[in-house]
């Protein structure tokens, strides 16, 4: 299980030339799954480039190893889906119960690397409470419905 705050800035490299490809840019999701990572190439255009979850090979403190180049998609930005902080960012946005209450506002998402799945959400209450008390994890049980303004969540209470 990983976050993606532990991802985001990673190297990207390929594992047959050794080849540095760029950098972990952002997280590209669709409903409960992760469909893969915006990965930055170049410094002054900043080509954003989608790299599928199962293209990746490993995942690791220091770095992340695909097959290949050929693994990158060009058009990263345009692809379908919600993102943490880039085109249609979840990150900062309120997520309520199905009850309708206020769980806090969206910081982080665990997933299992090797499937892509989304096992919990990282959520803020404010700075001074995150001092205070922390962030809290909550645990779906089932897809989100995710809107313009919010994220509505069965959290999962086993």
């Amino acid at each position: 299980m990983r976050t993606f705050g532990l991802m985001k800035g990673l190297p990207v490299i390929s594992e047959k030339s050794g080849e540095h490809l760029g950098a972990v840019l952002d997280l590209v999701i669709e409903g409960d799954k992760v469909l893969g990572v915006l990965v930055k190439k170049g410094t002054f255009l900043k080509q954003a480039q989608f790299l599928a979850i199962g293209s990746i090979i490993s995942i690791g403190p220091d770095g992340i190893i695909i097959p290949t180049s050929g693994c990158l998609e060009r058009n990263g930005k345009d692809k379908e889906g919600f993102t943490l902080s880039h085109h249609s960012p979840l990150a900062g946005k309120m997520v309520l119960s199905e009850e309708g209450d206020s769980l806090g506002l969206l910081n982080d998402v665990y997933f299992l690397e090797e499937v892509g799945t989304i096992v919990g959400y990282e959520l803020s209450d404010g700075f001074f409470s995150d001092l205070q008390d922390g962030k809290k994890v909550i645990k779906p049980g089932g897809p989100p419905a995710i809107g313009k303004d919010a994220i509505i969540v069965n959290p999962d209470t086993t």
